[in-house]
C-alpha cells in the first residue's frame, strides 16, 4: 500500500480553492511555528538595534532578508520548471506566500544576527545565500520524500566561518546586552527562554530534543572536568549566556531538519552535545555550529544509506515476487520480508 503525500500547494479537482485551504493552512502547527518563530526573532533584531546595542549595521538585516528572498524564489521557479510543478507559494493565497517566504526570513535574519564581518557585506550575503539556496541540493529521500536535512542557518554559517574565518567570526556574546542595565541584562535570557520554550513545547513539539541537548552538554562538562580538568564553572556557564539560549530553542530544534518522534529526538540532541565535546577537547572554535552540522549531516547520510540498502534489498527480490499472483502466502512473505 502507498501513501501519497500532497503539498501544501496541491488542490484536488473540484474542491473549492480558497475557503477550505485558509483554515487548514491557519490552524496547521508548522505554519503556526514558523509565524510564531518569524515574528519572535524579527521583534528581536528590532529591539536588538534599538535598545540592546547590536554592532552590526542597522540596514543589514533589511539586505539579508532581501538577499534570503531572492534566493529562495530563483531556487524554486528553477525547481518548480526543471519538476514540473507550479512554484510552491501558490494555491493558498496570501498565507501560502507567507508560508512559503517565512522560513527563508528567518534563516536570513538568524545568519546576520550571528555573523560578525566588521564592515563588509559580501560575507553576510554568502551565508544567506548559502543557508537558503542548500535546502534545494543537500536533500535526502525521508519518509518518502527528497527533504532538506541540514539546519539552514546553522549551514550558513559554518561554512562561512571555515571558508574566511580570517575575516568574519561569530557576534560577540556582550552584544546581546550591551546596552541593558544589570536587572535587564539577567532578564534577557530569561525572556527568550521562556518565550522559546512556550514555543517549542506547544508548537513544534522539540522538548525531548532540547532536554537531551542540554543534558548531555551538561554531561561532556563534567566529563571534560574529570578527564582533562577544564573548570567545571567555565563548562557549564556557557549554558547561562544569551547565546546558548538562542541556539537551543531557535536554532538546534529546527523543525524541518530534526527527527520527530521522541526518542529519535532525545538522542539527537545529546548526539549534538557529545559532538560537541569532542571538538571542544580538539580545540575546534565555534563549536556549537559545527557540532549541529556535523549531526545534520550524519543524519542525512543515514537516510541515503537506508535508501540504497532498500533498493538493494528490492533488487535481490527480483521482479518474480511482485509479479505473482496475491495469495495469502505471498502476502504473508512480502510483510514479513
Amino acid at each position: 500500500m502507498t501513501a501519497t503525500i500532497q503539498t501544501a500547494d496541491s488542490v484536488p479537482a473540484g474542491a473549492p480553492a480558497a475557503p477550505a485551504e485558509k483554515p487548514r493552512l491557519s490552524k496547521d502547527p508548522r505554519y503556526l511555528a514558523l509565524r510564531n518563530f518569524t515574528i519572535s526573532i524579527t521583534a528581536f533584531n528590532i529591539f536588538g538595534y534599538t535598545l540592546l546595542g547590536w554592532e552590526q549595521p542597522w540596514i543589514w538585516p533589511i539586505f539579508a532578508v532581501l538577499t534570503g528572498y531572492t534566493v529562495e524564489i530563483t531556487f524554486e521557479l528553477i525547481g518548480a520548471w526543471a519538476e514540473r510543478r507550479r512554484p510552491g507559494w501558490e494555491g493558498n493565497g496570501p498565507r501560502g506566500v507567507l508560508a512559503f517566504m517565512m522560513p527563508s526570513h528567518i534563516t536570513a535574519l538568524a545568519c546576520n544576527m550571528l555573523l560578525y564581518a566588521n564592515d563588509r557585506w559580501w560575507p553576510v550575503a554568502f551565508a544567506v545565500a548559502v543557508a537558503v539556496g542548500q535546502k534545494h541540493v543537500l536533500r535526502a529521500p525521508i519518509a518518502g520524500r527528497l527533504r532538506h536535512f541540514m539546519n539552514p542557518s546553522n549551514l550558513g554559517i559554518s561554512v562561512t566561518l571555515l571558508l574566511f574565518g580570517t575575516w568574519v567570526s561569530i557576534s560577540p556574546p556582550y552584544q546581546f546586552t550591551e546596552w541593558a542595565n544589570s536587572y535587564f541584562r539577567l532578564m534577557i535570557p530569561f525572556i527568550i527562554l521562556t518565550a522559546g520554550t512556550v514555543l517549542n513545547a506547544m508548537l513544534t513539539k522539540k522538548t525531548a530534543l532540547i532536554v537531551g541537548w542540554m543534558g548531555g552538554f551538561a554531561i561532556q562538562a563534567f566529563v571534560r572536568h574529570w578527564l582533562y580538568g577544564v573548570q567545571l564553572n567555565t563548562a557549564i556557564g556557557v549554558m547561562t549566556g544569551v547565546a546558548f539560549v538562542l541556539f537551543s530553542n531557535y536554532m538546534i530544534t529546527d523543525p524541518a531538519t530534526t527527527p520527530s518522534k521522541a526518542l529519535p529526538k532525545f538522542m539527537f540532541g545529546a548526539s549534538t552535545a557529545a559532538v560537541y565535546g569532542v571538538l571542544m577537547a580538539f580545540n575546534v572554535v565555534y563549536t556549537l555550529f559545527f557540532a549541529l552540522s556535523i549531526v545534520c549531516a550524519a543524519r542525512g547520510l543515514g537516510w541515503w544509506v537506508a535508501h540504497f540498502m532498500k533498493k538493494r534489498q528490492q533488487r535481490r527480490a527480483g521482479p518474480d515476487g511482485a509479479a505473482r499472483p496475491a495469495s495469502p502466502t505471498t502476502r504473508e512473505s512480502a510483510v514479513t520480508a
